[in-house]
């Protein structure tokens, strides 16, 4: 066999072995698309090992993440840092080789994926990244950003809801960067996928705004010359590549028996000796396997070099436009900078966002902020820059429409590019549509910010469909997500610093629809205790009752405060915006806000139960049933939620 099948069959058998010794894993997907994988990798794809985080370099993204092997095995023979000892720990704990592929954990991971379709959304998100970058950057001559993006992606992927809503707005925004080869073998864990699945997939693709094809994916020539026409085509491509699963196994190609299991042994013997490959030694990589990808290494180090080469002799004014989107450049003092912005009137929290968003503009170079269809409510447009649309795409507003799983995936997919500051917004309520983008941005520790407006009951008349009631303390359930419910405009400018400053992870700021009073707050106070997550406001001598309060209820604490006093109750309030953040406090501090001894009240207009880690005699205030329609000041009396209510059942508890 010539070096370029020896490196298919290389491919395959490396996943064959891998699955067979880990006695688990996806073997069939590995084998049907190690054709494609080569002929991308050695002719096409524009990538460095040496240098996996070139700023030009092209994305792959293996949508399908139950196929990692396929993508272990091609960063193995092209030379990346995975030693063949990593492929033969496939699966085991703490292996460079997980089940599925892991961004930050292997080198050459461009994402993290598994859960079908977000692999695909994510590199909807990255093409847009290279479109944006590049307005931003490339002047005449030869272009500094104009990596595309190509994906691998399954029946499972294009199932997904979440992949439909990110391809009709690849279509819409004219990403000609992004190429998706589609592996269309007719078969999912539960049989032929004629089960439930009979779509005409190109089709509905061309309606988005794709070029499409169908070619034989294990034919090598068609296979070029489908990534040639696709690269230049002047809109997002998917190649529908018709494939075996398994291809090459006697017994079990083309059955859902390859999908999620082990061959078995003997169908390990009997596939190797029809394709004439030696029994032994498992995961045998020949001396030439790699040597179809020299020539496509040597030309990208060559390109690599030049690229460095323009950098260097970049002139000052260019050389910072391309560090502001490769670089994420914030100030040190942007806490500081934007509690200098605030003014000083009661408002919705969502209207302090707003206008802090407007002086982060000005700071952050690559801050970018859009919506589902919901600026208007949520805020979160800059004011002074333009929409980002097909072939225009230096403005900085990001228009989603209404497709908010996408919006989620697509933020991580800018996050994942490099120096862009993504932002994206929309109801608290409808947080639950993105939950799996944005577990899996807290995964890979994106630095995302999530805005969402209308955060509780209060949002009023559209009612119980539209009124938050878990999904705040269901946020908060995500491990590495922090989540702000900032009382204030001082809270929320304490919230945005920290979204924008972070560097390991997401940050959700869960905001109002209706006005907040400006707290006050004790002499001296240093604002930066707000970062700690939860800080006392207000305090008596000797208190022997806390009440934690977050968001708008913190002022009803605050007025609770005062009726108890003046019953002869001595009250300590503690403002809590971020309650993950003050989990992280050490412990002596935790113990200064919350002290041992004496009760502790939780005020929320939200679920209650998860409020018991707040002490260990705890009386939880706020909502364990759906919310009603009407006037936010009516379900306030409603709900028990205002101050003479807190007081009447904090007095009952306590009786």
């Amino acid at each position: 066999m010539d070096n370029y099948e020896q490196a298919v069959q290389t491919l395959r058998f490396l996943a064959i072995d891998a699955v067979e010794k880990a006695d688990s894993g996806h073997p069939g997907t590995p084998m049907a698309l190690s054709t494609a994988a080569v002929e991308l990798f050695s002719q096409h794809l524009r990538y460095v090992p040496e240098s996996p985080d070139w700023p030009n370099r092209d994305r792959f993204v293996l949508s399908c993440g139950h196929a990692s092997m396929l993508l272990y095995s091609i960063l193995h023979l092209t030379g990346y840092d995975l030693p063949l000892d990593e492929l033969k720990r496939f699966r085991q704990l703490g292996s460079k080789t997980p089940g599925h592929p892991e961004h930050g954990h292997t080198v050459g991971v461009e994402t993290t994926t598994g859960p079908l379709g977000q692999g695909f959304t994510n590199a909807v998100g990255m093409a847009l990244a290279s479109k944006m970058a590049a307005a931003r950057v490339n002047d005449a001559g030869a272009p500094l950003i104009d990596y595309r993006v190509y994906a691998f992606a399954s029946d499972g992927d294009l199932m997904e809801g979440v992949s439909a809503e990110a391809a009709s707005l690849a279509g819409h925004l004219c990403l000609d960067n992004l190429i998706v080869l589609y592996d269309d073998n007719h078969i999912t864990i539960d049989g032929k996928t004629d089960l439930a699945f009979s779509e005409d997939v190109a089709a509905r693709f061309a309606a988005y705004g794709w070029a499409t094809q169908h070619i034989d994916g294990h034919d090598r020539a068609q296979l070029n010359q489908a990534f040639k026409r696709a690269q230049s085509e002047a809109k997002p491509s998917l190649i529908v590549a018709r494939t075996t699963i398994a291809i090459g196994s006697p017994n079990k190609a083309g059955t859902s028996a390859s999908h999620g299991s082990p061959l078995g042994k003997d169908e390990v013997r009997a596939t190797k000796a029809a394709a004439g490959w030696p029994l032994e030694p498992e995961f045998l990589v020949p001396p030439t396997a790699s040597d179809v990808f020299a020539p496509r290494l040597e030309e990208n180090r060559k390109a690599h070099a030049a690229w460095q080469r323009a950098v260097a002799a970049l002139p000052a004014e260019r050389k910072t436009r391309l560090d502001q989107v490769v670089m994420r450049q914030v100030p040190a003092d942007l806490y500081a900078q934007l509690r200098a912005s605030l003014e000083d009137k009661v408002d919705a929290t969502r209207s302090h966002s707003g206008k802090i968003i407007q002086k982060l503009a000005e700071l952050v170079p690559g801050l970018v902020s859009g919506s589902a269809d919901l600026n208007a409510s949520t805020k979160t447009d800059v004011k002074a820059t333009t929409s980002v649309k097909a072939g225009a795409y230096s403005g900085r507003n990001l228009h989603f429409g209404i497709r908010e799983h996408a919006m989620g995936g697509i933020v991580s997919g800018l996050a994942l590019s490099g120096g862009f500051v993504p932002i994206c917004s929309t109801f608290l309520v409808f947080a639950d549509y993105m939950r799996p983008s944005i577990r899996l941005a807290a995964l890979m520790g994106l630095s995302v910010a999530y805005v969402f407006t209308h955060d509780s009951i209060f949002v009023g008349e559209d009612g119980p469909t539209h009124q938050p009631i878990e999904q705040v303390w269901s946020l908060r359930l995500i491990p590495n997500l922090d989540v702000f419910r900032p009382a204030d405009g001082l809270e929320c400018a304490a919230a945005w610093a920290h979204t924008v400053l972070r560097k390991d992870g997401p940050t959700a700021l869960c905001l109002t629809r209706q006005n907040v009073p400006q707290l006050e707050r004790p002499a001296g106070f240093d604002p930066d205790t707000i970062l700690r997550g939860a800080y006392v406001l207000a305090s008596d001598a000797t208190p022997e009752l806390t009440i934690v309060a977050t968001g708008s209820e913190v002022g009803v604490a605050v007025a609770a405060k005062k009726l108890l006093n003046d019953r002869g109750r001595q009250v300590r309030v503690v403002s809590a915006p971020c309650w993950d953040l003050f989990r992280r406090q050490p412990a002596d501090y935790q113990a200064a806000v919350l002290p041992k001894g004496g009760r502790t009240v939780t005020l929320e207009a939200g679920i209650t139960t998860p409020w018991a880690e707040a002490g260990t005699d705890v009386i939880r205030l706020g909502i364990d049933r759906f919310g009603s329609s009407g006037p936010y000041k009516e379900l306030a009396s409603a709900y028990g939620l205002t101050p003479e209510q807190v007081v009447d059942s904090i007095l009952k508890e306590l009786a």
